[in-house]
């Protein structure tokens, strides 16, 4: 690990992940903190989270356009139009036309800008690094991802406290700013066959490939924990676009910042886990695990104090954590090889897409029967996901992932 960072683009590339990380955390608190205050509406906050998080269900789109560009440019130009389109909130501040109207429309052209960041920061690494250091790079930007998501989280709901969600948009600009100067330092060999076929051949190519992928999975284990991850995200993300509602009760922006704070540090916390429990059979991790969960979170909606609660939720997240790096493990070690990758892009791309529907269920949901019912519904969507374990035929013999049998579950090598 130490040899990575004597590795000069290797450093800079960590650096301006580091600071474009921040930069995501910090927008996404402050559009879903500002929305809140503009339209004192549930409903708006879970328009705005389904938003902020439909584009992530689309960056698989983005991977043949940056496969072909220079990478270099495009790290630099997304952090420069990113910057440039949170300066328009302030500016709309200064001269009275902010509304919430305005942040619906910045919030999703940014974050699709930003899809095309991490996978031109994926596709940077191999070109940059030695290729046996490659897990040891992925896992540095793995917990420098997570590690940073929560320490800005948490960091995002004081300075909202302390300086306002309009300000936290020109600080945000800087971040943009500074990751932009980082990347302007990269330099990323071309890759060793660069394609010359025209741009729609590649990515009909890519369709084609992405479409064998969905063939391979369909009769597989796969199907059924994919269920269990799009009724976590339905669940998780309805409670995430209601939580600005619930904190501002409980004390606050900084309590909003605690609060998903404490979601973040559970799901850091559950994949720091996972290598050690990846000897246990995953049908108890997914039945014991989300069980636990749900009596975790059930609890801290129950409980007054701020600290309690937020340990409490930390402790709901980590099966979450637990079970999505297992399942990544999983789908490595069993799926062959050359469908690895349109298998993880099948199955991220279909969770995420369950992220924004819930989002958007969520707000809908506490306008129409209240905030308690929704906070409520993620305990009732953990013990589901419980339920589901136990019950589904292929799900409830599931073993260690060392000892599957790929045959068993559909997993043929083709």
């Amino acid at each position: 690990m130490r040899s990575l960072f004597r590795n000069t683009m290797f450093r800079r590339l960590f650096a301006g992940r580091l600071v474009t990380n921040a930069g995501d955390s910090l927008y996404y608190i402050a559009a879903m903190w500002l929305v809140y205050d503009l339209g004192g509406s549930a409903f708006y906050t879970g328009l705005a989270g389904a938003l902020i998080l439909l584009p992530q269900a689309l960056q698989f789109l983005t991977g043949p356009l940056v496969d072909r560009w220079s990478l270099r440019r495009t790290l630099v130009g997304t952090q420069v139009i990113q910057g440039v389109l949170l300066l328009i909130v302030p500016l709309a501040a200064a001269t009275g036309w902010l509304t919430v109207t305005v942040i619906l429309i910045v919030i999703p052209v940014a974050a699709m800008i930003n899809q095309f960041v991490y996978p031109a920061q994926s596709a940077a690494l191999p070109r940059i690094v030695e290729k046996n250091e490659l897990v040891d790079a992925n896992s540095a930007f793995s917990v420098a991802y997570s590690g940073v998501d929560f320490v800005f989280t948490a960091f995002g709901g004081i300075l909202i406290a302390l300086v306002g969600a309009v300000s936290l948009y020109l600080i945000d600009s800087v971040t943009f700013a500074v990751a932009a100067l980082v990347f302007a330092g990269l330099h990323v060999p071309n890759a060793e066959q660069p394609d010359t076929e025209p741009a729609t051949s590649a990515v009909s190519d890519y369709f084609d490939k992405l479409s064998e992928g969905i063939q391979y999975i369909r009769a597989t284990v796969i199907v059924p924990v994919l269920g269990t991850f799009v009724l976590a995200n339905i669940a998780v993300y309805a409670t995430i676009a209601v939580l600005p509602v619930f904190a501002d009760a409980r004390g606050g922006s900084g309590t909003y910042g605690m609060l998903l704070a404490g979601i973040s540090v559970g799901i850091f916390i559950g994949a720091l886990a996972a290598p050690r429990l990846k000897s246990v059979p995953m049908h108890l991790l997914g039945a014991i695990g989300y069980g636990l969960g749900g009596v975790a979170w059930l609890a801290a909606i129950q409980v007054q104090w701020l600290p309690l609660t937020t340990a409490l939720i930390c402790l709901a997240a980590i099966p979450l954590g637990v079970m999505d790096t297992i399942v990544m493990a999983m789908i490595q070690s069993l799926v062959p090889e050359r469908l690895v990758g349109r298998v993880t892009a099948v199955t991220i791309s279909t969770s995420g897409v369950a992220k924004p529907v819930g989002s958007m269920l969520g707000g809908i949901a506490a306008e129409s029967v209240g905030i308690n019912f929704v906070m409520a519904a993620l305990t009732i969507g953990l013990f589901s996901m419980t339920v589901f374990w136990i019950a589904h035929p292929l799900l409830r013999h599931v073993p260690a992932v060392d000892e599957i049998d790929p045959a068993k579950y559909g997993l043929r090598s083709i």
